[in-house]
Parts: structure tokens; sequence; C-alpha cells
């Protein structure tokens, strides 16, 4: 007689499903109500009366837009070769590399904008170099684009690298026996297996990159029209008043959801891969 096999169900739990409840929706709060604070704070104030000059706001979000571009495309060049040797390649200290790849996700803003000055500032270590070419970096839009590639990128090649790793290795190894170049087999397959994975990555990063702050005004100032995106142009405004700093925020921060929605989006799995 055969046995019937056992299904695991929500309700078998190595804890009571009350206590599961009530630590989630404690954990859950914790993230919400500061946001949802945020909202009624700027709904029940008269902040928007006192927005900063409309050309103040145009000039940051077109910075914040130009430099988020132009660090998506330094991002995607140099971090899909990176992702891709991470997941398919094995060798000698290849964990110790990564930790230097992911470090800046946890380094400290300002940690990070004065290393990035002590290496591209006028006397740093490359800048000094450029300085005789009469090339100067730090506190030009050149440097916001640095700072934002520097702590954005860890995300995509982290998801990059994830969507490189789930691809089966029959599909490709089934396409060189068919007589497919190693290029046409990432071009054809591997690429668009994790074209999902990269977007969701891209995506990421780019949120990373329009809400950096603290690398950004070390290294790059707060200059109008040059250097103040809208992560600067809020810490401004609050000096003056927080009532249109926190609608000068809740524009940053929809703009930073949206991001989020679709990231969350793309890396749904479909009903036919569960």
């Amino acid at each position: 007689m055969k046995s019937k096999k056992s299904t695991p169900s929500a309700d078998k739990n190595p804890l009571p499903r009350w206590l599961l409840i009530f630590t989630g929706v404690i954990s859950y709060s914790i993230f919400v109500i500061p946001i949802v604070v945020l909202l009624l704070a700027g709904f029940n104030s008269n902040g928007w009366q006192n927005l900063p000059n409309p050309r103040l706001i145009i000039d940051a979000v077109w910075l914040s837009i130009r430099t988020t571009s132009f660090s998506l495309v330094i991002i995607l060049t140099m971090g899909l070769p990176l992702a891709y040797i991470f997941a398919r390649w094995q060798f000698r200290a290849k964990s110790f590399l990564q930790v230097f790849i992911e470090l800046p996700i946890v380094m400290p803003p300002a940690v990070a904008g004065l290393a990035l000055l002590l290496t591209f500032g006028r006397r740093g270590f490359i800048g000094a170099f450029l300085s005789e070419l009469d090339i100067n970096i730090a506190f030009t839009s050149w440097a916001v684009v640095i700072a934002q590639v520097f702590v954005a990128a860890p995300f995509f090649i982290r998801s990059a690298q994830v969507g490189f790793s789930n691809i089966p290795d029959e599909l490709e190894d089934a396409a060189r026996v068919d007589g497919a170049s190693d290029w046409r087999v990432f071009l054809l397959i591997t690429l668009p297996l994790s074209l999902r994975a990269i977007s969701a990555g891209l995506i990421l990063s780019w949120a990373r990159a329009l809400g950096e702050f603290g690398a950004t005004i070390l290294f790059a100032g707060s200059l109008q029209g040059r250097t103040q995106t809208m992560p600067l142009l809020v810490y401004a405004v609050f000096e003056r008043d927080i009532d249109a700093a926190i609608w000068t925020g809740i524009l940053l921060l929809l703009i930073a959801f949206i991001a989020i929605f679709i990231s969350q989006f793309l890396t749904r799995p479909d009903k036919n891969e569960r």
C-alpha cells in the first residue's frame, strides 16, 4: 500500500501563527510608518506654497535625469562583463574580489565621497595626474556621475549575476552542439534569458543613483545646474523651510516608488515558470 506523501502546509509552522502575524505587522510598520508620516505631513502643511523657485526644481530634475542616464550607460558597460565573470568563472580570490565590488552597498556615503575625492580630486591619486592635463573632475557634473556609478553599480552587478547563474547549462550546451559559437550562444540564449534580471538591476541602480546624496555632496558639492541633484535640493530647501523640503522629498519619493514597482514587476516569475 502506497503511503501518501505529506504536503507542506501553512499551518505547520515551528512558531504560532499569531506570533508570526504580530511580529510581521510590527516589522512591516517600521518601514511603512515613516513614509506615511512624510505623506501626511506634506498634505497637512502648506509647503507647496513655499516650494523653491520652479527653475531650481527643473534644473535639479534635469541634472538628475542627465547624470543618471550617463551612469546607467557606464554601469551597463562595466557591470555586465563583471557579472558574467562572477557568475560563470571559477578562480581563486573570487569571493574576495566580490566583497570589493559589493562594498559600496554598505559603505557609509560620507566615506565613499571621501574616497572618491582622495582619488579624483585635484590633489588625488588620479586627479593630480589629470590636473596636469587640465582635466578637473571634482565638483563637476562628471563627479556626480562617478559618485552615482560607484554606489549604484553593485546593485546591477548582483542582479545580473543572479540572472546569468539561473540559466540552465543544458540550453547553452545544446546550442554549442548545434554549432553555435560562444558569442552567438551569449547573444541568442544567455542574454535574452537573463534580460529580466538585467533590466531589474538597471532600474534598481537607477533608483539608487537618483537618491544618492552623501558621496555626491562631498565629491561634487551642491551647485545649481551643475551638481545639485534632487536629493541635494531637498537638503538645501530643508535648511530654509522644512515644509517645502517635505514636498520636494515627496516628489523624489514618488519617482523612486515607480522605479521599485517596475523592478518588482520585472523580477516576478511567470506562471509557467512556477
